[in-house]
């Protein structure tokens, strides 16, 4: 291994302090922010908030001191087919009801994975990986399609937020630590009783989890009553609704109308295949988080069917690049970072992925694109960070930070080909629980 050198960084400093491109950059960089220093003027004009498509959405919502933004964005989807059928103008799904219940099954699940890993070694990569990883926010949309399929739906009057659920920091790490200290209990069990004991004692620690969450979340509604009034000023009332039936009626079999797909170029996944991830999930027996990888074009294309046809598009992209706070942006030709440091992190989209340079972090829905000569040149964005900046909570992608940061959608496959959907419907191709494409939105 090879140390620095003391002699090459003193003629370093030398040559840094008689460069008068660093000077102004140091003597900038000493009151403002890195961003703020890099940013370039030149392509602003580019990304003005118009777009030929436009879908006009509910009010935008907020996730707060959360990582649910996953939910947020699904239910912002149902909400509007719901609002549609309604003749709605303001209306919110419950996104802490479903957030209860995902955090509940997650529990279960970390703790079925301890389980099945009992015999391995402590330090094995799997049971290692399940440990530091834990129980967060995040999650994916077919996590969301279990969790809604199993325990429904509820506005959000009928169940809402708490402290605890709009700042998740304190109950995530309390849980965690309780899950992390079962691992090496349930050995001990299994010494002292067998598996039949080690069951017991995962149940009796289920049940204060439960307990836990509903003192945090409030207890969930078995019955209410869905007051509304619709654009027309008209009051309605429907009475006896349970949270499952409530799905039942306003979404129902809609939902299975959906299908995750990817852009993931990386050499172990080839496009028009089916993959999923081992050990991700919340639901045990539930749905398999399933993707179809597609070439960045043709994930394009779909979205844009959809938007189209005047639905908004679940997606999810690696937000922690290139976002320009002040014109609620995210733009790669935003910031000149070469200019200002030499510095240039550009890598290739799979290499990206490989080499964890960039994953999906965050889930947002596309309400609307505008389009030249029927291609893409800038996305309009509905957020879940409440109704803040230049528009009011909504955002700008830039169409190469479009190709180069996103990495997942969620459309309808009735805009799929056949061959699109004989692929999806395939046996998945099983990931390693640490692959980049298992990554949480949150």
């Amino acid at each position: 291994m090879n140390s620095i050198k003391k002699e090459h960084l003193e003629g370093l400093y030398k040559e840094v302090k008689e460069d008068k491109a660093l000077t102004i950059a140091r003597h900038a960089l000493s009151k403002t922010d890195i961003y703020s220093v890099a940013y370039s003027q030149d392509n602003a004009k580019e990304m003005d908030f118009n777009f030929s498509i436009d879908i006009k959405t509910l009010p935008i919502t907020n996730q707060k001191a959360s990582g649910r933004c996953w939910i947020f964005a699904a239910t912002n989807v149902l909400r509007e087919m719901i609002a549609k059928e309604l003749n709605l103008e303001n209306f919110e799904l419950s996104q802490s009801y479903l957030a209860f219940y995902d955090k509940l099954e997650k529990l279960n699940y970390a703790l079925e994975i301890i389980i099945e890993t009992i015999n391995d070694d402590y330090d094995d990569r799997t049971l290692q990986y399940i440990l530091k990883s834990g129980i967060g926010d995040g999650g994916q949309w077919d996590m969301f399609v279990n969790i809604v399929k199993k325990y429904g739906l509820c506005p959000k009057n009928v169940y809402p937020e708490t402290y605890s659920s709009s700042n998740t920091r304190y109950i995530n790490s309390l849980i965690n630590a309780e899950m992390r200290a079962f691992a090496p209990a349930a050995r001990e069990y299994l010494k002292k009783g067998g598996m039949e004991l080690v069951l017991k004692e995962k149940e009796a620690l289920m049940d204060k989890f439960y307990k836990a969450l509903v003192s945090c979340y409030g207890l969930p509604p078995e019955t209410f009553d869905f007051e509304y009034t619709d654009k027309d000023k008209k009051y309605n009332k429907i009475e006896g609704f349970t949270p499952l039936s409530f799905f039942e009626k306003y979404i129902g079999t809609q939902l299975d109308d959906y299908v995750s797909i990817i852009n993931a170029p990386t050499d172990d996944k080839e496009f028009m295949k089916s993959y999923t991830v081992k050990y991700l999930g919340n639901v045990a027996g539930g749905k398999a988080v399933t993707h179809l990888n597609l070439p960045i074009e043709r994930m394009k294309e779909l979205i844009i069917s959809q938007l189209k046809d005047g639905q908004i598009v679940w997606f999810g992209s690696d937000v922690g690049a290139y976002r320009d706070v002040d014109r609620a942006s995210w733009d790669d030709t935003y910031f000149d970072f070469k200019s200002l440091f030499g510095l240039d992190y550009y890598c290739e989209k799979g290499k990206s992925l490989d080499f964890a340079i960039s994953q999906m972090t965050h889930a947002m829905c596309i309400t609307g694109v505008n389009l030249a000569n029927d291609k893409p040149t800038k996305w309009k964005i509905e957020n879940s960070w409440g109704n803040v900046g230049p528009n009011a909570g909504y955002y700008i992608i830039s169409e190469s930070w479009f190709n180069r940061y996103t990495f997942q959608a969620v459309v309808n496959k009735k805009y799929l080909t056949k061959e699109e959907l004989d692929a999806y419907n395939a046996k998945p191709i099983e990931l390693k629980p640490w692959d980049p494409m298992g990554s949480l939105a949150d």
